[in-house]
């Protein structure tokens, strides 16, 4: 089930983002646990509507959706290729209609194979001076008609 995130939701939020971003191993260590939870908990929702993946009972996937941007996407691991991160990206496609951009990195494979699977394209590089990673980082797009040629 996906739905709107709730103050409750909080702890099972933090945990599934940090639980991600440990699987990013090509990351250098910039923040503590505690700094991550903070971020994605308190920072985050500032300027994004998140949403959560649900089963069972427990959060297992995130979506931060900003204006025209998709913040963040991320699957705990341990519920990884389920489709999970496939209902997240339809959800994002819901709300932002008119298409919407996200930065990731070329070393996050994984993340650029699904998000070309599912109709975005790369519309911009970075050679890493504009995040705190220090990493080459690419930008991707989607829009509604490329969604139609498909």
């Amino acid at each position: 089930m996906i739905r709107r995130a709730a103050p409750q939701d909080a702890d099972q939020i933090a945990e599934t983002f940090s639980r991600s971003l440990a699987m990013l191993t090509f990351l250098p260590p910039l923040h503590t646990e505690e700094e991550h939870r903070q971020f994605i908990t308190e920072m985050v929702p500032i300027d994004h509507e998140v949403w959560v993946a649900e089963e069972d009972g427990r959060v297992v996937g995130l979506a931060a959706v900003g204006d025209r941007k998709l913040g963040h996407l991320y699957v705990h691991p341990d519920y990884q290729n389920r489709g999970i991160g496939s209902q997240l990206l339809d959800q994002v496609k819901a709300l932002l209609p008119d298409g919407f951009t996200l930065w990731t990195f070329p070393n996050n494979e994984g993340a650029c194979r699904f998000y070309e699977r599912h109709g975005l394209h790369v519309s911009a590089r970075g050679d890493g001076s504009g995040n705190e990673e220090g990493l080459p980082d690419v930008q991707y797009e989607w829009s509604p008609e490329e969604g139609l040629a498909k």
